[in-house]
């Protein structure tokens, strides 16, 4: 009878306890690397998501400069959401690269303005922050803020 168990051992397939824990190792490294894309695919998205809407905030504030917010020098503030903002309009400064816009100034008495407009948002330690900058155009003198853009 000895003889017969012997046989039926060497007849026997199976894995060993060896092959079974590298097993386990490579679906453990396998699963941890993919956990680690997808947490970073997740962190990505939120920052997109919040840079988006920093942009849309700054596209909004920009619109109201002339309607809701003077068009005249100056500076303004304030918060929507998570977000805080600051708009600063100022005289437009050529540095000589552009001098048709100076002549169109001069000859068609349209005062040129640069919006600035930072939208800033996050904890201390880890805010963000983004700027955004466009020219605004009014005739000279017309302190209404009604006047064209650009």
């Amino acid at each position: 009878m000895p003889a017969t168990c012997a046989r039926r051992r060497t007849g026997q397939a199976g894995f060993t306890l060896l092959e079974v824990l590298l097993a386990f190792l490579v679906f453990g490294l396998s699963f941890a690397v993919t956990l680690e894309i997808l947490t970073g695919s997740m962190r990505n998205t939120a920052r997109a998501r919040e840079y988006t809407e920093a942009a849309l905030i700054a596209q909004s504030l920009m619109d109201q400069v002339g309607l809701d917010i003077p068009l005249e020098a100056g500076n303004f503030e304030g918060e929507e959401g998570n977000y805080r903002w600051e708009v600063a309009i100022y005289p437009f400064q050529d540095d000589g690269s552009n001098t048709r816009s100076m002549e169109l100034m001069s000859l068609t008495r349209i005062e040129l303005l640069e919006v600035e407009c930072l939208v800033s948002w996050g904890n201390a330690g880890r805010e963000r922050s983004q700027m955004f900058s466009t020219v605004k155009a009014r005739l000279e003198g017309n302190e209404s803020g009604e006047g064209a853009d650009s």
